[in-house]
């Protein structure tokens, strides 16, 4: 394995525009803080409703495979993030 090197890290000279709490807002928004952290679901198979986490840290676009609670077969799951943290969950099966 190459070793790879990177160039080291400085503080930068931007002291002229002072961090004030309007701009780490305007730089990095967050949002209000919260996000959906569980789901409700039908299960496409057996139709049971399923109570599912959520990780918002994952990112907005998400993709995973989960199982039923009840009859145990694999879901598809898409979830999406708003700006607002809220989740948009789809479930498919994972036969198709």
């Amino acid at each position: 394995m190459t070793s790879r090197y990177f160039p080291r890290m400085v503080d930068s000279d931007d002291d002229e525009e002072a961090w004030t709490t309007e701009r780490v807002d305007a730089e990095f928004p967050l949002g209000d803080g919260d996000a959906d952290t569980e789901a409700f679901v039908q299960c496409p198979y057996c139709g049971e409703v399923n109570e599912i986490s959520l990780d918002p840290g994952s990112g907005a676009d998400q993709e995973y495979t989960e199982d039923c609670q009840v009859c145990c077969r694999a879901w598809l799951l898409h979830v999406r993030y708003g700006r607002d943290g809220s989740a948009e969950v789809e479930v498919e099966r994972g036969d198709s």
